[in-house]
């Protein structure tokens, strides 16, 4: 069996997934391929991974790296999984890049790593390689199971999904520990034991659509009690979604700080004291990206001072899926999957997140029904963007970018249609080569 991880510079998140498959016995002994086009990083990784591999599975994993794209089909060849963790561009240039041009035009972001403005540039110089990819996979490992978790998850998995022949599920940390964290932020925790959920809808605005406690009990009414005394007393990291529960009835996935930019409601210009109100961290992920730089020096340098790395598996859905489709024994995920009568009031060209069984068939997506009109409709904003963003990359066309620009719920509050275009127009000259395929 082989394992093939693209973006495996990304060492962290490379160490979580791959260390999880090293302690799982239906996946310990494969071949594993690390493809990145960065050498030192790469080489990082390899040495991390080689050191995991030796202390936590006795050795018993083959760890192979690829570096840069001709050696790509060579890492891709006769993958059974491929993960995708790449991140085009990097935080220099191309994250600075996706903050600083905004704010020239009075727009602020926390994340832009999924809608917004930033959302949507970094799709379209994400597609064309994943583009790449899905050209060589068709070509050397067919019959692969491709695992996306690079954002913006919606866009890129959807384009997978409809434009090539690669069976594809994208994954996000936040389902599995939404309900749990909501919980412990409203003192539940006696109701974490034996609870059932339903969580559906999109990436990152999945909604937890039921929770009851392990006799049955439903437990909406008291979070919405709590969630609301909560937002009228002191000020947290989690006011937007309490909001949603206050205002639409139901909490999402994604995190506060994500969900501020993916609607016109929380960050105004003209109203700037509700960024103080609601806690929103404006220029988040820039600042995120600084502190993990700088963390990760400190990290491999430890790591590689002593080589005593360990792993215990986490609770990323890779593994378990991949272990899965290889032992037959079913597993559930919630996994971003193509909307074909899954929801039935949303599109069927959407990518949605809903509830997946996976066993030795692969994914099986489980048929939800309809959400709520108002969870539709917030879903939907966000869709409108993610389809017109995949139909601009699939045909190159600068039109269609401009469309999802004018349709991006925070960037249409805030600004008009010519410095919309003239805000496009200078991004993707700014992003140079990365997109220069839409000039």
């Amino acid at each position: 069996m082989k394992i093939t991880f693209m973006g495996a510079g990304s060492t962290v998140f490379a160490r979580n997934v791959l260390g999880d498959c090293m302690c799982t016995p239906a996946l310990c002994e494969a071949e594993i391929a690390l493809y990145d086009i960065n050498e030192e990083r790469l080489k990082d990784s390899e040495i991390i991974l080689g050191a995991i591999n030796k202390n936590v599975n006795e050795s018993r994993a083959t760890i192979k790296t690829y570096l840069g794209v001709e050696n790509r089909k060579e890492a891709l060849r006769d993958a059974d999984f491929v993960v995708n963790a790449i991140q085009v561009g990097g935080y220099d240039p191309c994250t600075i890049t996706d903050f600083e041009i905004p704010k020239k035009y009075g727009l602020r972001q926390t994340i832009a790593d999924t809608l917004g403005i930033g959302g949507i540039m970094r799709a379209l110089r994400t597609i064309p390689v994943m583009e790449g990819f899905a050209r060589d996979m068709e070509e050397v490992c067919p019959n692969t199971l491709f695992l996306n978790y690079t954002n913006p998850m919606a866009m890129l998995t959807g384009y997978m999904q409809r434009y090539t022949k690669i069976r594809t599920v994208g994954l996000c940390h936040s389902v599995q520990v939404c309900s749990e964290k909501l919980l412990e932020k409203l003192g539940m925790e006696d109701k974490l034991e034996g609870r059932r959920e339903l969580i559906a809808g999109i990436n990152h605005m999945g909604w937890l659509l039921e929770l009851y406690d392990k006799d049955g009990n439903d437990l909406y009414p008291e979070i919405r009690r709590r969630a609301a005394e909560k937002n009228a007393t002191e000020k947290h990291d989690d006011m937007v979604r309490f909001e949603y529960i206050k205002h639409l009835g139901y909490y999402c996935t994604e995190s506060s700080e994500h969900n501020a930019e993916y609607n016109p409601l929380f960050i105004k210009s003209r109203y700037p004291e509700m960024i103080e109100k609601y806690n929103i961290p404006l220029d988040e992920y820039p600042r995120r990206c600084v502190e993990q730089i700088k963390g990760w020096e400190k990290e491999r340098e430890d790591i590689l001072k002593d080589g005593k790395v360990t792993h215990e598996r986490s609770k990323e859905y890779a593994s378990y899926i991949m272990e899965a489709v290889v032992t037959g024994n079913p597993y559930k995920i919630g996994g971003n999957v193509l909307n074909t009568g899954l929801i039935d009031n949303l599109p069927s060209d959407a990518c949605v997140e809903v509830p997946c069984m996976v066993d030795a068939n692969g994914i099986n997506p489980c048929h939800v029904g309809r959400l709520p009109v108002q969870l539709a409709a917030m879903n939907m904003t966000n869709i409108n963007v993610q389809l017109l963003t995949i139909e601009a990359a699939a045909t190159r066309s600068k039109e269609k970018i401009y469309q999802a620009a004018m349709l991006e719920p925070h960037t249409a509050a805030e600004l008009n249609i010519d410095d919309i275009k003239a805000m496009c127009d200078e991004l993707i000259e700014a992003h140079g080569d990365y997109m220069s395929m839409y000039k």
